[in-house]
């Protein structure tokens, strides 16, 4: 495994910046997990993906999202435009190439929320990227979270559910695993794998395989 990230360091001291990639089944917490790491480590850059999908209430354009029609999200995947893009729940999202390569190259640290199918598709272009999976602390939970958010339809919630399964078996492809049990405790940890040393997260710890396998059954 490559040698941790020390705390985070200005572009004086590098001559690139990293791409942490953040991953996790719909109703994790993730969002709101980077949303709060950004406001503790404002060094942290965070790549803003395009979409396909309508923005949600309080979303703002340019800020959380750029929100495209679908033609728009083609002709952008035909000219090689994103680093990576998926399919999600019949909405596109993607992340735009430029805009991460010219970040990284003056030595910014960035902050990429995407999903398991992006994550793949970034580490065959950036293997160098760390890539973090964020796990509930059980099923019972992740169905709670979800009919909490007050966002989606009974259908949505029931086909994220049945999807969630698929996402939380990749969880071994990823350099580090969180769990988010209690938020403040998840956030602190993120933080340490950011700013300080990620190693106590590493996938390969002894006790992550029986409790995810618990998550999967």
């Amino acid at each position: 495994m490559a040698e941790p990230p020390t705390a985070t360091q200005g572009p004086t001291t590098r001559t690139r910046g990293r791409l942490f990639v953040v991953a996790a089944p719909s109703g994790t917490g993730k969002t709101s997990l980077v949303k709060a790491l950004m406001a503790r480590v404002p060094t942290l850059g965070c790549s803003i993906s395009h979409t396909t999908r309508r923005p949600r209430p309080n979303e703002v354009e340019g800020k959380d999202y750029y929100f495209v029609d679908k033609p728009t999200f083609q002709a952008m995947i035909e000219a090689g435009a994103f680093l990576e893009y998926a399919d999600v729940f019949d909405h596109f999202y993607g992340t735009g190439r430029q805009a991460v390569e010219t970040a990284l190259s003056q030595g910014k640290d960035l902050l990429l929320e995407i999903d398991w199918q992006g994550a793949q598709q970034v580490r065959q272009r950036l293997p160098e990227a760390i890539d973090i999976f964020i796990l509930p602390p059980s099923r019972a939970e992740l169905e709670a979270r979800l009919r909490s958010r007050g966002t989606d339809s009974l259908d949505t919630i029931t086909r994220r559910l049945k999807d969630s399964v698929t996402e939380l078996s990749h969880w071994q492809e990823f350099k580090y695993v969180l769990i988010n049990d209690q938020f403040e405790q998840a956030l602190s940890d993120l933080t340490q794998l950011v700013t300080q040393d990620p190693r106590p997260f590493a996938t390969d710890r002894a006790e992550l395989a029986a409790f995810a396998s618990s998550l999967l059954t």
